[in-house]
């Protein structure tokens, strides 16, 4: 595709490093690109946040990060004295027709479990030098959307420090998104369980994001059973991990939910644990089962002896509440 430049608008004009399109078109948002335009275009004046914010749409603490954005990048660099008083920096002239092939560097890699921040211009050294890193951010780009620094810094951590091959990311990034949980933090305490679980093939990564769904909606549907309106606790998570383990029928789990509250009023997790481990044990799979079991003690009850039937309702409240 070609196109020729309108010349009628060039009568001003002021220019832009070559290494923002070189390096920084991918990597840089929207708000940094126009904050960078406007800065370029204000020729070497000083500018507040305010005045860069009112030219360009973003808020003032946008415009400051991304003043910091292009400070990081040697982009910009700060007029001493001011805060934040903003020069750019000078425009790189055309590289010659034949110069010498650079030495080749090896891309900086985090070498703590604590995710460092890589600098723009290593996140792109990384992106050139890695065939399988530049793979991945134009992936989660198609995912997520635009990937911000956070995000780069996360992936980048993920493929490195923990090992996680770009495909099992990939996957995990997919999933997060699926179930609407796109923060870095987030994305990277299960890359970080993952590994530590040695899930780092496509199969297991697909089959482990396949359980993930799983339990997620078994715990959604507790939820729902419970009317839950926070997400449960660690030890409820766990107890919930348990029900599912042992393939429990949710009629059971809502008909245990429903003792808890008629006899404490009130949501108890280790009350309806003791029901159902009590019917489990004694090979009551369903809620009917239950009720079957109910009807037969008061039928019993009902036609023998008072004496007899005081001992039935005793055995019956004792096997409903073995605890």
């Amino acid at each position: 595709m070609e196109h020729k430049v309108n010349s009628g608008i060039w009568g001003t004009m002021f220019g832009v490093p070559y290494v923002v399109a070189d390096n920084f078109l991918k990597l840089a948002s929207g708000g940094q690109l126009k904050v960078l335009l406007f800065i370029l275009r204000s020729s070497g004046r000083k500018l507040s946040a305010d005045e860069i914010a009112a030219g360009t749409g973003v808020s003032p603490n946008e415009a400051e990060d991304a003043v910091l954005f292009w400070e990081q990048a040697n982009v910009l660099s700060p007029v001493s004295g001011e805060v934040p008083a903003i020069a750019p920096a000078p425009v790189m002239e055309a590289p010659p027709q034949q110069e010498a092939p650079p030495q080749e560097q090896k891309p900086p890699q985090p070498q703590s479990s604590r995710r460092q921040n890589l600098s723009p211009s290593q996140i792109a050294e990384m992106i050139g030098s890695s065939q399988d890193i530049s793979d991945l951010f134009t992936i989660t780009e198609t995912v997520l959307g635009m990937v911000g620094p956070a995000m780069q810094n996360s992936l980048i951590w993920m493929y490195t420090y923990l090992g996680l091959k770009k495909e099992v990311i990939i996957t995990l990034v997919s999933y997060c998104r699926d179930i609407d949980k796109r923060s870095p933090s987030y994305i990277e305490r299960i890359a970080a369980e993952w590994a530590e679980s040695e899930i780092n093939s496509l199969e297991a990564a697909q089959e482990e994001v396949e359980r993930m769904t799983r339990s997620r909606n078994f715990e959604g549907q507790i939820m729902q059973t419970f009317e839950m309106k926070r997400r449960p606790t660690e030890k409820q998570l766990a107890f919930i991990s348990d029900w599912q383990r042992l393939s429990l029928d949710m009629s059971l789990i809502r008909y245990a939910y429903e003792k808890c509250v008629e006899n404490t009023d009130k949501l108890s997790f280790s009350y309806i644990n003791k029901v159902l481990l009590s019917w489990n044990d004694s090979g009551l799979k369903t809620a009917q089962d239950v009720k079957q079991a109910e009807s037969q003690f008061r039928k019993r009850n009902s036609s023998q002896g008072s004496s007899q039937g005081s001992d039935d309702l005793k055995k019956y409240e004792e096997f409903i509440n073995k605890f």
